[in-house]
């Protein structure tokens, strides 16, 4: 047997695999943070070491060869046992101090998360919290985050998740709409009022058609898919839109509509990695979370 191959580098099969899954040094780079001359310096070591050429350099990129498209599948099983020793180590720390990172959608970042964080932050001095505003859904196998906020139950098996309750729902406009436009009387009626929609997310939509209205994208005469900015061209008059009702019924400029047919509610959901579920850090953030978010929940 080759003893080179006895001591592997993880850091060379980590570049290996950044650049057979992004095709590019430079996306590799991003991804790694690192600098393009490192990881054509570990591609290259990489190479030496196993004799084999794994890639085709191209003008456009790089090209798994046939070798290196072989490598990919043992190279992946390598990383996944790199995060389980990670997160088993992590998940075993027994200290109440730290770091522990947070995601959530932008909405709930900006108007449910900082004073729960603060009261945090008051509670466990010794603990730091990591905010991370994101609609995305961040990986929690890759500890891109330790604690995750969704408004959806997870289906990862590594993952544990709490359901905190169901969010309701409402329908509102700014009062400078009503004044101009009036309340919608009736389904006719309902249809020929402005209402602001998403752009990509299809969840209104499909909320109008389970209601009998068969609206498409191009009905909605303004779009957008940031909660937060959504919310302000509500606020503004743009027209009718939907919004957690703790958040528009707390809003003096706002009036609430009824229109006739049920909102369903938002579920949320706290979710982690089950090893680090474990870590006092985070089982503590854990826990001051659930109790700061169910007074949003039904």
């Amino acid at each position: 047997m080759n003893n080179s191959l006895n001591t592997l580098d993880w850091s060379l099969v980590q570049a290996f695999l950044a650049v057979a899954e992004t095709g590019s040094l430079s996306a590799a780079a991003r991804s790694l943070k690192a600098s393009q001359p490192t990881l054509g310096r570990q591609i290259k070591a990489i190479e030496t070491q196993l004799g084999a050429t794994l890639f085709h350099r191209q003008a456009r990129g790089f090209a798994l060869t046939e070798t290196g498209a072989a490598l990919v599948a043992p190279a992946s099983a390598m990383r996944d046992a790199m995060l389980q020793i990670t997160l088993t180590a992590a998940g075993r720390e027994a200290k109440l101090a730290g770091t522990v990172r947070i995601t959530a959608s932008m909405a709930t970042s900006l108007y449910h998360l900082p004073q729960i964080v603060a009261d945090i932050r008051i509670a466990e001095p010794d603990i730091a919290i990591e905010l991370a505003p994101s609609d995305d859904s961040r990986n929690l196998l890759f500890r891109e985050a330790d604690i995750a906020v969704r408004m959806y139950r997870p289906k990862q098996l590594d993952l544990v998740a709490q359901h905190i309750g169901d969010i309701p729902l409402g329908v509102f406009a700014a009062k400078s709409y009503v004044a101009r436009r009036g309340l919608p009387t009736g389904n006719q009626d309902l249809m020929a009022h402005d209402f602001v929609g998403f752009d990509a997310n299809p969840a209104i939509i499909e909320g109008f058609r389970a209601a009998g209205f068969p609206v498409d994208r191009d009905w909605f005469k303004v779009r957008c898919d940031d909660n937060a900015t959504y919310w302000n061209l509500v606020r503004a008059g743009c027209g009718i839109g939907f919004a957690q009702t703790s958040l528009g019924r707390d809003d003096p400029d706002i009036v609430e509509i009824d229109l006739g047919f049920p909102i369903p509610p938002l579920p949320i959901w706290l979710t982690a990695h089950e090893a680090m579920r474990q870590t006092p850090r985070v089982r503590r953030v854990w826990d001051m979370l659930a109790i700061g978010l169910r007074p949003l929940v039904t």
